[in-house]
């Protein structure tokens, strides 16, 4: 890097930091500090709701993904908008009107303690264990291709995270995002103009749609029914709908965003902003990806982008057997150079060439074929190694590709996502810890100068354990790719909770806890066996916890009629 993109870095990061601190610091009582005082207007809320879910992950994992997959990935956002609109007439009414600190709150009110108090649990477990993961997944793909220290990166990270989150809480939280988002969206649009000035002179963004098309990248839509196909827009449309309900809806990061809205109207109209948005937002990085994939078929391009992998090799028995797999793919790149060249010159004289296209078509094929030899002689090499390489795609481009100053500026990008995401992560894990947990079981109540206290320290708390985490990252294989995975397991119950509060309300609080600790269980069995998809496990989570709640409810004697009015005065 050169000093220019240290300065550029340094100064975005450094910036909203201290922006975030000067602008929200004295809170003096728990609504300011938990709810920024209820004072948030939609267009924030509906960019923190959006900058809270764009981590590090999205910027770094998705042109990865639309490089060796293609644009099908954007199905897993196509239930988002449903649930965006579910959660504004449901769920955001129901919280408002109670008058809630966090979504659990609602769960003893409408069940009992112990329900509330598993729902908790659940959320800290699943969450904090998501904020470890924000801050290693940028900190290990810079650290390998920088060579920055690894554990630097994770303290750095973590520590300008705590500073305003510990300072301001939400409203912190809050403001940062929209400086964060602005200086993401930023890089993303000025790298994809790069892109395409970096193509060949007589390219036009339609002739690199073709490219893709003839590659096999643009694909959005897979209307398979096989339940082990990853993304379809069957898994979309019901699982993403089902996460997305679940994530929205009843995770604190995310319903600690639309709590701090004036009114029930301007958090309605923050969350239907990120319905209309957010499909959007993700197309347009994958289409980043895919550029990028263009770019290379006209430049030269490493068998593996994960340098460690080339390192692992290099010190093996099987270096010769690469070194050939890398002349091959050389020999292979100048040959799809001159043909994408033709289709091109086709292509401008308005003519698709079939034969052409086909013919790229197989090419693209034999370079998977070389990939994936040489993940498998990366693997004989050392059996722990991750040959998987879609997250180090997107940084090499910008590392070896893009000009002075411009680097800093997408590095600040990727950062500023980690921050923005693990900045929501720790305001939920201490608002939750401090509502849900401890505030619920003192003895004594207290003034709000002392909660307010302790959310701060718990904040601290939750940081640094995020930190630690991050820090003993490397003990866990294929750890970036847990991301969504962790949360399938574990909204699907939460989720299913929530809707039998909301919509069933002849189920009551033994039946439901019972059969929310019967569903997670057998969620860890299933994602065990490895017979779905992930995103299915939110569908099915919160279909079991609905069924065996229902079934045990029928065991359960029916109550007098004393007994039902009392409830029926208690529920919304």
């Amino acid at each position: 890097m050169q000093q220019l993109d240290w300065i550029i870095l340094s100064v975005t990061l450094l910036s909203i930091v201290i922006y975030g601190v000067y602008k929200t610091k004295g809170s003096r009582n728990v609504e300011e500090y938990i709810l920024g005082n209820k004072q948030t207007n939609w267009f924030t809320v509906g960019i923190s709701v959006m900058a809270t879910q764009a981590s590090a992950i999205t910027f770094l994992s998705t042109p990865g993904q639309a490089y060796h997959d293609g644009m099908g990935f954007v199905q897993f956002y196509f239930g988002l908008p449903i649930a965006m609109v579910v959660i504004s007439l449901t769920f955001i009414p129901i919280y408002h009107k109670l008058k809630v600190y966090t979504a659990y709150e609602y769960l003893e009110q409408r069940f009992d303690l112990k329900t509330r108090s598993l729902a908790s649990i659940l959320f800290l477990i699943q969450r904090g264990l998501g904020t470890g993961l924000t801050i290693y997944a940028p900190s290990i793909v810079l650290s390998t291709l920088l060579g920055w220290n690894l554990t630097m990166l994770n303290v750095i990270i973590g520590i300008l995270v705590i500073v305003y989150t510990f300072s301001g809480g939400t409203k912190a939280v809050n403001v940062t995002q929209k400086q964060q988002m602005f200086v993401i969206m930023s890089g993303m649009l000025i790298t994809f103009f790069l892109i395409l000035s970096l193509l060949p002179n007589d390219m036009t963004l339609s002739n690199a749609m073709h490219i893709a098309g003839a590659n096999e990248k643009m694909n959005v839509v897979d209307f398979s029914f096989d339940p082990e196909t990853r993304y379809t827009i069957w898994s979309g449309i019901a699982g993403g709908f089902f996460l997305s309900l679940a994530y929205f809806g009843t995770d604190q990061s995310q319903v600690g965003r639309y709590l701090s809205g004036k009114s029930d109207r301007e958090s309605q109209m923050g969350l239907i902003m990120n319905g209309f948005l957010k499909v959007p937002m993700q197309f347009f990085i994958l289409l980043i990806g895919v550029l990028v994939f263009v770019f290379f078929q006209f430049n030269e391009v490493p068998l593996n982008f994960n340098p460690v992998n080339k390192a692992i090799i290099e010190k093996s028995a099987y270096a010769n057997d690469y070194h050939k797999l890398e002349d091959q793919l050389k020999a292979l790149t100048e040959e799809k150079k001159e043909y994408n060249l033709l289709y091109i010159d086709h292509l401008n004289q308005n003519y698709d060439n079939p034969i052409l296209r086909n013919r790229l078509t197989a090419l693209s094929g034999k370079e998977r074929d070389l990939r994936d030899q040489a993940k498998e002689l990366i693997a004989k090499a050392d059996p722990k190694a991750e040959t998987n390489d879609k997250d180090y795609v997107f940084l090499y481009f910008i590392l070896n590709y893009l000009p002075k100053g411009l680097i800093g500026l997408l590095l600040a990008v990727i950062l500023s996502a980690a921050m923005s995401s693990s900045a929501s992560g720790l305001n939920a894990l201490a608002s939750t810890t401090a509502i849900d947990i401890y505030k619920r079981n003192l003895k004594e109540e207290k003034s709000d100068k002392h909660y307010v206290m302790a959310t701060r320290y718990f904040t601290l708390l939750w940081g640094v354990i995020a930190i630690l985490f991050a820090c003993v990252g490397t003990l866990f294989e294929n750890l970036i790719q847990l991301v969504n995975i962790v949360g399938s397991i574990f909204y699907g119950t939460v989720l299913g909770i929530f809707l039998v509060g909301f919509y069933i309300k002849h189920i009551k609080a033994t039946a439901i806890f019972y059969s929310a600790v019967i569903s997670q269980l057998l969620i860890f069995y299933i994602y065990y066996l490895d017979v779905v998809s992930f995103l299915w496990l939110n569908f099915i989570g919160a279909l079991l916890t609905i069924v065996i709640a229902w079934l045990i409810q029928r065991t359960q004697p029916k109550e007098s009629p004393e007994e039902l009015q009392l409830v029926h005065e208690n529920e919304i």
